[in-house]
């Protein structure tokens, strides 16, 4: 064999090597950046069809929003079963198994299904959000791209290839949904693994690159919220702010966490068991009541809650003291069905009502500084990673002398919210894992069982 076809072989092979290391990442990290941008644009799109009918027939929503909630539901459990709620606990689940899971709950169908009737619900007006689900699309998008290994390859790396694949595509998702790299990274040590392998980070920390690249190309540099300004001079009260702004996220972050996970200690037996037997009518009920309670609030606790959280902090809102409690009770009635959908920007605009009601308390405090500490403080107590809620919150501000503050308010809205319920994610991933739940989530007894028992994956 001649030097130069030797040379050429290494050559080719040294490429492969780092096709198969590198390359499939950053092609489904590119991937998960183009969907995140096509998903948000779609919910975008979708929102603002739903407000300019609300706008002009204030009662249209009564019907139309049940309508949506009992055709999400019918599809979610005949068509596209294990796409409920965010995907967050799916993905949870997937990572944390032997490798059972993850072809049902991480296909092509779940990724269509998640995005097709999360836009539906928006339509009608429900409390979701997308960061959740763009989340579970990246890390079933990634997982599929596993076919791309030659066969002996697969049969070598296994569970360890599939598991790798998902995490990079979960991290990537939260990367493109906020425009925030840095989250993503925080997401997948603190949230999804709980560790953090040095073979691992960086790949991750590269396909988190790429999906960042496509969003901020395709969006610009952006941040979600705007940019939150807060000036170099603190008030004497910001730490008893804190405290407070802390105890008050905590606690309703913890309640709203013990609704969802304990369904059945709250909820009236009849209303359970017809929960159980009847799911699509059950939607039905819960879209009305999302519609009762978006109707009575002159349609501020409708959708994400994204343009009500902006408006507040360019100060062009006026929003009571009941805003988050009210958004709180429409974001449960959401969740309570079944249908796929996220719980980020939901619970960022409670927590900016939260700091937006106790500026009555702090009149002479910025306004823009208690929302951003009611958002890190609710955000921490829902999903009880206050180092990403610390961090999502903190790629959105102007002014870092703020840090110490936002991370106190996290630490404690996420202690306080541990004595009400355990953490969200993993509770509701643990259920995925249930032998009984594992065998055939698709099968209608089953689901109906999940139903009583508090939908897994509704967050």
């Amino acid at each position: 064999m001649h030097i130069s076809e030797l040379v050429n072989k290494r050559a080719l092979q040294r490429a492969r090597r780092l096709w198969l290391h590198y390359g499939v990442f950053w092609l489904g990290a590119i991937a998960t950046g183009l969907i995140a941008v096509f998903y948000a644009k779609l919910i975008d799109i979708g929102y603002d069809t739903f407000l300019r009918y609300a706008a002009r027939y204030w009662w249209l929503p009564l019907p139309v929003t049940p309508a949506i909630g009992a055709l999400g539901v019918w599809l979610t459990r005949r068509y596209f079963p294990g796409s409920e709620g965010s995907g967050i606990p799916q993905v949870i689940a997937t990572l944390h198994d032997r490798g059972d899971l993850a072809p049902r709950l991480l296909s092509i169908r779940i990724l269509v299904g998640k995005i097709l009737v999360s836009f539906l619900s928006i339509l009608g007006g429900f409390t979701i959000g997308r960061e959740g689900p763009t989340i579970h699309v990246g890390a079933a998008l990634m997982f599929n791209l596993r076919r791309f290994y030659p066969h002996r390859f697969r049969a070598i790396r296994g569970i360890e290839l599939e598991r790798r694949l998902a995490l990079a595509g979960a991290a990537a998702g939260l990367s493109a949904a906020f425009n925030a790299p840095l989250a993503g990274v925080v997401f997948a040590i603190e949230e999804l693994t709980r560790s953090f392998e040095q073979r691992t980070s960086g790949v991750l920390i590269t396909a988190i690159i790429f999906a960042g690249v496509v969003s901020l190309g395709l969006q610009g540099n952006y941040t979600y919220f705007g940019t939150i300004k807060v000036g170099s001079h603190f008030p004497d009260l910001l730490a008893v702010a804190v405290v407070l702004i802390g105890a008050a996220s905590g606690v309703a972050g913890g309640v709203f966490c013990w609704l969802l996970l304990n369904t059945k200690r709250w909820m009236p037996a009849s209303v359970s068991a017809w929960r159980s037997s009847r799911p699509v009518a059950f939607g039905a009920a819960c879209g009305l009541v999302v519609a009762v309670i978006g109707v009575v609030s002159g349609g501020h606790t409708f959708g994400s809650g994204y343009a009500e959280a902006r408006a507040l902090l360019e100060g062009r809102a006026q929003l009571g003291v009941a805003y988050p409690v009210l958004k709180m009770a429409s974001m449960v009635g959401s969740y309570l069905p079944g249908a796929p959908g996220g719980l980020f920007a939901p619970s960022l605009a409670i927590g900016a009502g939260i700091g937006n009601a106790l500026h009555l308390l702090f009149g002479q405090m910025q306004l823009p500084m208690l929302i951003a500490l009611g958002m890190v403080g609710y955000l921490a107590a829902v999903t009880q990673s206050p180092i990403t809620a610390f961090v999502i919150v903190i790629e959105m501000i102007d002014g870092h002398a703020l840090v110490i503050s936002l991370m106190a308010t996290a630490l404690i809205a996420s202690q306080i919210s541990k004595l009400f319920a355990p953490a969200l994610y993993e509770a509701l991933s643990e259920r995925y894992s249930r032998p009984h739940v594992a065998q055939d989530a698709a099968s209608d007894a089953e689901a109906s069982d999940r139903s009583s028992d508090g939908l897994p994956g509704r967050s």
